[in-house]
């Protein structure tokens, strides 16, 4: 057995037995392994009509892979002109705890211990590794606290959530963003003011059919979407509860629903986020989606 083989196996016997990667010092000039995939990263600048669906299969990736290295684009969209950070793989960068073996970081993600030691360049004590094969996901946050700027449920009363917030899968099996909830309703049901706040846009938007949106204060917004009959104008003051608009009545295959997102207002502009962390009732749970 050539050498540098011989030590490349020598290395992984001492990974598997979850030794510390100081254990062993193979020179450099003998290693085979490949270059670290953290050091392969590449960059794209987002071009008119891209999305970011389309950049990730443009490289083979999933959408979950982008977000993960770009946090700018997890509001569901990349700007044009922007640049974002692409990896040669599907995964995730992850921070090593330090004295963490590499057994115990491959155990953690669910992956073989030499596919993640050989794909991070063979080192023996990364303070930061590519961990392949792992989707990316958004941390458990806890609860928004607002001061009860927004406290009540838009509708009359609690209602199925045939959509969550965040990526999921469609009817065609495609990844897509769901920037608010979908809550079921009969079309005509009273659409009501979540927190009190200013009409900022009341009429058709592409996309979202009918909309009203509401500026609060805290430097939130709500926009309310799929709407029949709009009860509101642009400039008027609401308060918590008001009726301003009724659920339209769908169209086509689409049936009656109200589309309901919550957003903050940041350099980036109005961000979305969760709804269920302002109003418990709209928070994503399995048994509240279909």
């Amino acid at each position: 057995m050539k050498l540098s083989r011989y030590l490349h196996a020598l290395t992984f016997c001492v990974v598997g037995m979850g030794l510390p990667l100081s254990a062993l010092a193979q020179p450099a000039e003998t290693s085979a392994c490949p270059q670290p995939a953290l050091s392969r990263l590449t960059r794209h600048q987002v071009a008119s009509g891209e999305t970011i669906a389309s950049i990730a299969q443009q490289y083979n990736l999933i959408p979950a892979t982008l977000l993960g290295f770009n946090p700018a684009i997890r509001n569901g969209s990349a700007p044009v002109g922007s640049e974002l950070v692409i990896p040669p793989y599907n995964g995730v960068r992850v921070e090593v705890p330090t004295g963490s073996t590499w057994r115990e970081v491959a155990k953690s993600y669910g992956v073989r211990a030499d596919v993640l030691f050989e794909i991070n360049g063979c080192q023996e004590s990364p303070s930061v590794v590519f961990v392949p094969g792992v989707n990316w996901s958004p941390p458990e946050t806890a609860q928004a606290t607002v001061a009860n700027a927004l406290s009540r449920y838009p509708l009359p009363a609690t209602a199925a959530i045939s959509r969550n917030y965040g990526w999921q899968l469609d009817a065609s099996s495609q990844v897509v963003f769901n920037s608010g909830v979908d809550l079921e309703a009969a079309a005509g049901t009273q659409v009501l003011t979540v927190g009190a706040g200013i009409v900022a846009f009341a009429g058709e938007q592409e996309g979202y059919g009918k909309m009203i949106v509401i500026n609060h204060s805290q430097g939130l917004q709500t926009r309310y979407a799929q709407l029949g009959e709009i009860a509101v104008q642009v400039g008027q003051q609401v308060q918590l509860g008001d009726r301003i608009a009724t659920v339209g009545a769908g169209s086509g295959s689409t049936s009656a629903v109200l589309h309901f997102e919550v957003r903050s207002n940041s350099n980036l502009g109005w961000v979305a986020q969760d709804p269920g962390n302002y109003i418990p009732a709209l928070k994503k749970s399995d048994r509240g989606a279909r």
